[in-house]
């Protein structure tokens, strides 16, 4: 059964051990909360014995839907199945902040899928160590932060980063090439609502002009991966990676470019995911509903 044209969609995701009896007791539930289901995804780990679920819904007759009485059901269902889960709204639109230094890409990618309603995002805030890309920001009607950070300066920019965030209540924070390394403390406070962007040939090709190394190399792929950002630099949880074959014709210059057009494509769709609710960290490694 479809769900009525404009009715507010809920969705719940869950993991749990896997054992009989899961998916219909969450299907009973949103029975007896006379919801449909608009959308049902799972998977059940055969190497880790868990079961991850993903089910968008909505009330059968379009009335909004009561979120602290449905929650109330799924921890019982939790109590029973020993679940973790998550249960949100799937119309709220993610308050969030896009962090850049020089390079443009991703974030005038961003803000271009954000405006069209590609992303559900509410861009509060666009903050960069250079004043370069103020000029994009303003284009989309963004506010721009410049926040210049040195070695000396660091502690009090992300201070001021950390402030944002909670005055702004932010809920997530995307690194759309940051080329800063963030500290220990600052990774931890942001964990699990902070998403980075870097080219896939990491740990090979680190520092300065990577893809004039790759091109030095001979590499005969490139791409990007976006990840959830830990203290653990660049080794956080893969959401996604993209990839794109090259050749020897190909200058350092045009790797450069293929591999922007990588990281926007990686970046925009590990940021959709998320803001979507379709991603379940387990360990160093994501469940992602796609």
């Amino acid at each position: 059964m479809n769900s009525p044209t404009g009715a507010q969609h809920g969705v719940l995701l869950l993991s749990c051990p896997d054992t009989p009896g899961i998916v219909h007791a969450v299907t009973e539930l949103l029975v007896r909360e006379k919801c449909t289901i608009v959308q049902s995804q799972q998977f059940g780990s055969a190497i880790s014995g868990s079961f991850f679920m993903r089910v968008e819904f909505a009330h059968i007759d379009g009335s909004p839907l009561d979120f602290d009485d449905l929650g109330h059901g799924v921890q019982v269902l939790a109590d029973r199945f020993g679940m973790t889960w998550q249960l949100t709204d799937a119309t709220r639109r993610l308050r969030t902040v896009i962090m850049v230094s020089k390079f443009a890409h991703c974030l005038n990618d961003l803000l271009f899928r954000n405006s069209i309603g590609e992303l559900n995002l509410d861009i509060v805030a666009v903050v960069s160590n250079h004043p370069d890309l103020g000029r994009i920001a303003d284009s989309f009607g963004v506010p721009f932060r410049h926040i210049p950070m040195t070695k000396e300066t660091r502690p009090q920019a992300e201070a001021a980063l950390l402030d944002l965030v909670r005055d702004e209540h932010v809920d997530l924070v995307v690194l759309a090439r940051y080329m800063q390394i963030l500290s220990d403390g600052l990774c931890r406070q942001l964990e699990g609502r902070a998403i980075n962007i870097h080219h896939s040939m990491l740990p090979s090709f680190k520092g300065a002009k990577p893809y004039h190394q790759a091109h030095a190399r001979g590499v005969k792929f490139i791409g990007a991966t976006a990840h959830y950002v830990t203290a653990d630099l660049d080794e956080g949880p893969i959401i996604e990676q993209e990839l794109i074959r090259v050749d020897h014709s190909l200058s350092p210059d045009q790797l450069a470019a293929r591999g922007r057009e990588a990281e926007s494509r990686a970046l925009a769709r590990a940021v959709r995911w998320h803001s979507e609710n379709r991603i379940m960290v387990v360990a160093n490694r994501t469940v992602v509903f796609s």
